[in-house]
């Protein structure tokens, strides 16, 4: 198929997301993701990244071995990389690219997404109690960082289990056939700032295995929310964000409160730095600890490489319905504070 066609018909469709909506996202993608991770979810390590590995490695072998007939005829080699494009973006789309052209989330909830900068601040002075009640019901000393006691493989059973919870109360996050997994390059993923992300193509869900252990939960339940169905890096935030802020265990809930704290603290900052100072200022220390190991971490893989990414990757987003590109993670607060003014927050 043509990729022309392909791209225009795409273009038709993010324009009618009731079609999207009801006969691909509900329709035909659950039958499809159940497939592959049925197919590869028992397997303990990523299918998926050996397959892109054996691909770039035959990539790299063609360019070496046919050189001299790529100068030879410049014009076949584009044409081939045009046909390998155009297979590229039809199965994208098919296994799970569409969903990026889905009815919002907020529909799902019955929310509004629109805020004020009054109501992200009311948000994180409420986030502020409950973090810092939580961080003290665990370490009973405001000034210690909170240790997650769970290994990162017990981590992805607790998401599990927790989807398999809420399954009922939302019927649209069901997860059926799990397959979520450590990367096997999560070193390359945190120097390229990678938390984790879906291999559309194998429907695994990869997370990065040296991510912080205490923000691990919402990380795993966020890439989790791809999987069900929800592309929008808002909406999977919120998702991974509700998943852990409503389990029973203790340090997922922290990991939630932890996480939804760090993003309205950072949208408070771009609006009010004295407000900003004064929220921080009222943050446990051992909060501010656990805050600090995140930074310590990013630091430590911190390379000129990686805006570069970065860079290609904000492209990508925009070119997927998400105006905003990468700046489309932190649209989670507006998502929190419509969903807390309908469920007013816990403090514990």
């Amino acid at each position: 198929m043509a990729l022309v066609p392909q791209v225009l018909l795409v273009v038709w469709l993010g324009s009618h997301p009731e079609v999207v909506e009801n006969y691909y996202s509900k329709g035909i993608y659950p039958v499809i993701s159940r497939f592959f991770r049925f197919l590869w979810g028992w397997v303990p390590f990523s299918v998926g990244e050996i397959i892109y590995t054996l691909l770039l490695v035959l990539a790299l072998r063609y360019m070496v071995k046919n050189r001299k007939r790529i100068k030879a005829r410049p014009l076949e080699f584009v044409r081939n990389v045009f046909v390998v494009l155009s297979v590229f973006y039809f199965t994208f789309n098919l296994v799970w690219g569409l969903n990026y052209y889905r009815e919002p989330l907020a529909d799902n909830f019955g929310i509004r997404d629109s805020i004020t900068t009054a109501e992200v601040i009311d948000l994180s002075e409420r986030l502020v109690v409950q973090v810092n009640a939580l961080q003290e019901q665990i370490t009973g000393d405001s000034t210690l960082r909170v240790e997650v006691p769970y290994d990162r493989t017990e981590i992805f059973e607790k998401t599990i289990a927790e989807y398999d919870r809420l399954s009922d109360q939302f019927p649209f996050l069901a997860y059926n056939r799990p397959s979520l997994k450590k990367s096997m390059y999560s070193t390359l993923s945190s120097y390229l700032g990678i938390g984790g992300y879906l291999n559309p193509f194998t429907n695994e869900a990869q997370v990065n295995a040296l991510t912080p252990v205490f923000r691990f939960p919402v990380v795993s339940a966020h890439e989790v929310g791809h999987q069900v169905g929800y592309s929008k890096e808002n909406e999977t935030n919120f998702i991974g964000y509700l998943v852990t802020m409503k389990s029973d265990d203790i340090y997922f809930r922290y990991s939630a409160a932890a996480y939804a704290l760090s993003h309205c603290l950072s949208a408070v900052r771009r609006s009010d730095k004295a407000k900003f100072d004064d929220l921080l200022g009222r943050v446990n220390g051992g909060v501010r600890a656990n805050y600090q190991e995140l930074s310590e971490f990013n630091a430590k893989y911190a390379n000129p490489f990686e805006p570069v990414f970065k860079s290609v990757f904000n492209t990508f987003l925009k070119a997927n319905q998400q105006k905003d590109g990468i700046k489309s993670y932190s649209k989670i607060v507006e998502l929190m504070v419509g969903y807390h003014e309908k469920h007013p927050l816990s403090t514990g």
